[in-house]
């Protein structure tokens, strides 16, 4: 179990609480995580960002399997952040090791081209600290130079779900490189999954989650950057695996007639869209995963993913 800076110099004995055996303690409890693959300069100017910091986060890096030189990049700049050096691209799960190697009772995502506003964590984890039930933070993301409003922050303001004693819209989504998760919530819920791999992984887990009774919520006092890299998929195999991966969050858990709805629906697209067709092999290719993994929201979350449905249309 992890303790404030205060507690950890009682249990190891020392009468300065800004110090421990590994140097200074970090000003919040939020540990920042940052999958990356191939994206040195982009990783390391994140990694300035992060120091910069007024809050002093620990700092995870999880390489997934680059060969830019990435993971000796950052062990020669940045000692203090811990390395954690993947053999091969686990995708978006690669952060569920970094959630599991922190030592902090909070987690903020970051991207290799993302990083988080002086007092955007305090603030965060002194959310958390006033909300026990509190699972998920989703943040206000401001893009490129020009810091505009990502339009995600509008759909997440607009959510149509009962927000009673959070502070923030609840939410059923979220940008997993501007969100803060409660550690214990996180493992729980299982973290990211292997099936879907990458994109659209939030869906999910904001699923189960909510199915475990942790509550998520968009805060929009708390701020993450992201500046887009420009080495990103190509946008057809990004949108064939959203696409695939929308598919395959229904059928792990929503009810039959849902998910046969959305699969015509993506059958019928696929008679004219190639990159649906993709989507819809490659879905049937993952199927019996699903299947297996096959786990039907209790009925207030379905209840929930049904308003957020109605909403969008």
């Amino acid at each position: 179990m992890s303790t404030r800076a205060g507690d950890r110099s009682v249990l190891s004995g020392r009468t300065n609480p800004e110090e421990d055996d590994h140097g200074p303690l970090p000003a919040v409890p939020v540990t920042v995580v940052i999958a990356t693959r191939d994206r040195r300069e982009e990783l390391l100017r994140t990694l300035r960002r992060l120091a910069a910091l007024p809050e002093r986060p620990p700092v995870v890096v999880v390489d997934n399997g680059s060969a830019d030189g990435s993971a000796d990049a950052v062990r020669q700049t940045f000692p203090d952040v811990e390395v954690i050096r993947l053999s091969r691209n686990l995708g978006a799960p690669a952060r569920n090791l970094g959630v599991m190697a922190a030592g902090t009772p909070y987690v903020a995502f970051c991207d290799d081209d993302s990083w988080w506003e002086p007092g955007a964590l305090a603030l965060a984890a002194e959310t958390f600290d006033a909300h026990p039930r509190l699972g998920l933070l989703a943040a206000h993301t401001v893009v490129g130079e020009n810091r505009t409003s990502d339009p995600i922050n509008a759909a997440l303001g607009a959510a149509p779900l009962t927000d009673a004693g959070q502070p923030g819209p609840a939410v059923l989504g979220f940008l997993a490189c501007a969100s803060v998760v409660r550690r214990q919530a996180f493992l729980e819920a299982g973290g990211f999954s292997a099936l879907l791999f990458f994109p659209g992984e939030e869906r999910l887990l904001a699923y189960d989650l909510a199915a475990l009774g942790w509550e998520r919520c968009y805060v929009p006092e708390v701020v993450a950057v992201h500046q887009p890299s420009p080495r990103r998929a190509p946008v057809p195999e990004r949108r064939r695996a959203e696409m695939r991966n929308a598919l395959l969050t229904v059928w792990l858990r929503r009810p039959s007639g849902v998910a046969l709805r959305e699969t015509v629906r993506l059958a019928v697209r696929a008679v004219r869209d190639r990159d649906a067709r993709g989507a819809v092999l490659a879905a049937l290719r993952r199927m019996p995963r699903a299947l297996d993994d096959r786990r039907l929201l209790p009925p207030p979350v379905e209840a929930e993913a049904r308003l957020v449905e109605a909403g969008r249309r």
